[in-house]
């Protein structure tokens, strides 16, 4: 899928000496020029996607580095690197970041950039005079990425502003927002996503990547398990999962795991059966896509004195079993150079999954072509296993063979039965953590779990021995306070 960014500019009167000049401009587009043919009404949805992979400032984008300094930086799976000499970083990675914090204030953001661009598209191709099947698509994938980044920004701050149309005034009072209850936000996700599951099942050719009616029901099978209602996401996972895995699935999708792991993170099986949905990438597109960060960072060259990427945790490394084949697709310690066919230590772990191997010789990642899966069938899965884990107060037969079959993937025996509820919630956790790591999942799994499950996280960590009840939820960015009187900030912040 191609992602073709477009800028709506807005016009007005221009003054010239002292004549006043009213424009219908050609040289610039507006609103209501733009949106008139299908080609439009498509290049307007690419650009909401293009917010998902690029910045317009040339900043990290939120999938490729920024969600993940929050997701990852914030949990107990990743620290920054010692070189890195970026305090809103290191201080992610210490959790003492405060409300001032740019890495922060930019998630935030990125994701009402996103919405923003998502709303002008639903509110204008909704009106458009073409096909009715391609605009009702093209709405439905507008709504689906809006669900995907307030679902992020609801568990990250809380119940945040909800925006659903592009301003049509710049006065002041009427562009300040009062944040919404979790219970409203929760409510659009919701919405969007249901009326997402009227989309394809799936695309060909350069569509490959779109939002589908399978991805649309997967994330709100993440959201229900978010919010402990479970038998509304055992629904949703029934109607993922393939047919024949386990009893009450009715997939037709096709999902299933790869046979290799490695698969998961390579450019020859991007967008295949694993994948439910993407953020694509490419290799050396330009302006097409921002860098993608979680593998530039961490590999940069074969001078090991010269690293400024994020690091595994202490201790990351050392939960996986040197059975896990899962291990050696996600951390390195030495790499080959084909420029000069010698074998180089890196003299520590450090993440692997991103880097593209395909770039020859490996001498640069500014470009690099991996996807970021937000939900592949392995999520599903283990979601299912936790879901029947949780309605029935034990593990049932299906909750083993949904996370059997993650764990014969990574090379692993089966789980040990007999299981208590409570260690076999446990133990899927555990999976999940090996299986995702810099997936962006580790800290929203914690935060979910409640309690005081996130700070005894970080706690292990001597870094992160800082970390409070306080870091269950990010602050809103004091920048954004300061310009919207309405805005409250979370607790203890």
């Amino acid at each position: 899928m191609k992602h073709i960014s477009f800028i709506v500019v807005a016009a007005g009167s221009l003054l010239l000496s002292c004549n006043k000049l009213a424009e219908n401009p050609n040289s610039v587009i507006v609103t209501s020029q733009f949106y008139k043919t299908a080609s439009d009404a498509t290049s307007a949805v690419n650009a909401v996607y293009s917010t998902l992979d690029s910045d317009p400032a040339g900043d990290f984008p939120i999938y490729g580095r920024n969600l993940n300094l929050l997701t990852g930086n914030g949990s107990d799976d990743q620290v920054f690197s010692p070189s890195n000499t970026n305090p809103d970083v290191r201080a992610l990675g210490t959790a003492t970041y405060v409300a001032a914090n740019d890495r922060v204030k930019k998630s935030w953001q990125q994701h009402y950039y996103g919405i923003s661009r998502a709303n002008v598209a639903i509110d204008n191709i909704s009106n458009m005079v073409i096909d009715t099947t391609l605009r009702n698509r093209l709405v439905r994938e507008a709504k689906f990425v809006r669900a995907l980044l307030y679902f992020n920004l609801v568990r990250l701050h809380g119940g945040v502003p909800l925006i659903l149309h592009d301003p049509t005034s710049v006065n002041p009072s009427k562009l300040n927002v009062a944040r919404a209850t979790k219970d409203d936000v929760y409510a659009q996700i919701l919405a969007d996503l249901t009326d997402a599951t009227l989309l394809p099942a799936s695309y060909t050719g350069a569509n490959k990547g779109r939002a589908t009616s399978g991805a649309a029901h997967a994330l709100l099978a993440k959201v229900y398990v978010t919010r402990q209602n479970w038998q509304a996401a055992l629904t949703e996972l029934q109607q993922v999962i393939t047919a024949g895995t386990v009893p009450g699935a009715t997939g037709a999708y096709g999902y299933g795991l790869f046979a290799n792991y490695l698969d998961v993170f390579q450019q020859a099986t991007k967008n295949g059966k694993e994948h439910i949905f993407s953020v694509q990438f490419g290799t050396n597109l330009g302006a097409i896509n921002s860098t993608q960060s979680l593998s530039s960072t961490n590999f940069g060259s074969f001078n090991p004195a010269v690293y400024a990427g994020d690091l595994p945790a202490d201790g990351l490394y050392q939960i996986f079993d040197p059975a896990d084949t899962r291990r050696g697709v996600t951390f390195y310690t030495s790499l080959y150079n084909a420029t000069t066919g010698t074998t180089v230590n890196f003299g520590q772990v450090r993440f692997a999954k991103f880097i593209d191997f395909s770039l020859s010789p490996l001498t640069s990642q500014a470009q690099s072509g991996i996807n970021y899966t937000v939900i592949r069938y392995s999520d599903i899965l283990l979601l299912y296993a936790e879901v029947q884990n949780e309605l029935n107060g034990a593990p049932t037969e299906d909750a083993y063979t949904a996370i059997n079959l993650v764990r014969s993937r990574a090379g692993l025996p089966n789980l040990a039965t007999g299981l208590s509820q409570t260690d076999f919630r446990d133990a899927v956790f555990l999976e999940r953590r090996k299986e995702f790591v810099q997936e962006g999942q580790r800290w929203f799994d914690l935060v979910r779990r409640g309690g005081t499950y996130l700070v005894d996280a970080l706690h292990v960590l001597p870094a992160k021995s800082a970390a409070s009840a306080k870091d269950t939820l990010y602050p809103i960015p004091q920048t954004e306070i300061a310009l919207n009187p309405l805005l409250t900030q979370n607790p203890g912040w």
